[in-house]
C-alpha cells in the first residue's frame, strides 16, 4: 500500500506517494523526474546509483524510501551548478574523463564525498576509497587523476 513521504532532494522538498519499500533510485527518477542517478546492476554493486543521504554516500538502488526519513539528499544535479561546478566537475571535465558516461554517477558522488573527510588523500588512499565501483569504458586512471586534481583545487 502506497505511503506519502516528503523527500528532500538537492534542498527542494518533493512529496511522493509510494510504497514504502520501493528503492529511492526509482522514486527520485520516475517521482522527482532526475536523470542521475543511474540504474546500473540493482545490488549495489557497480555505484551507478550513488547518492548523498546526509552527506554520507549511499546506494539508492537498495535504499527502500521509508529509510530516508527527514534525511538531505543530494544528487549530481545538485552537487554544482554549470555557474559554479564542484571542484570534482571541473577536474572531470579538465581530466577528460567522460566516455559514456553512465558510471559518472557513482564515481563523482562516492569521491565528492570522500574528499569532504580527507582533504590531502594519497593515490593508494583514492583508489581505496573508490573501490568497488565500475567503469565499463576504462576510465579508471583518467578517474583517479580528475579525483587528485578535484582534491588540490579544494586546498
Amino acid at each position: 500500500m502506497n505511503q506519502r513521504f516528503s523527500l528532500n532532494v538537492n534542498g527542494t522538498a518533493h512529496a511522493v506517494e509510494v510504497d514504502p519499500d520501493m528503492p529511492l533510485l526509482y522514486a527520485l527518477r520516475n517521482d522527482v523526474g532526475l536523470n542521475n542517478p543511474h540504474f546500473g546492476c540493482g545490488l549495489a554493486q557497480c555505484g551507478a546509483c550513488t547518492v548523498h543521504l546526509d552527506g554520507q554516500p549511499i546506494r539508492s538502488c537498495i535504499t527502500p524510501v521509508s529509510a530516508v526519513g527527514d534525511g538531505k539528499i543530494v544528487t549530481l544535479a545538485g552537487l554544482g551548478t554549470p555557474e559554479k561546478p564542484h571542484p570534482l566537475q571541473t577536474a572531470y571535465v579538465e581530466e577528460q574523463v567522460p566516455q559514456c558516461g553512465y558510471c559518472i554517477n557513482g564515481w563523482i558522488m562516492t569521491a565528492a564525498a570522500f574528499l569532504s573527510e580527507k582533504k590531502k588523500p594519497s593515490e593508494a588512499e583514492i583508489k581505496e576509497a573508490l573501490t568497488g565501483l565500475k567503469c565499463r569504458c576504462g576510465t579508471h586512471m583518467a578517474i583517479l587523476r580528475a579525483v587528485k586534481r578535484a582534491s588540490e583545487m579544494m586546498g
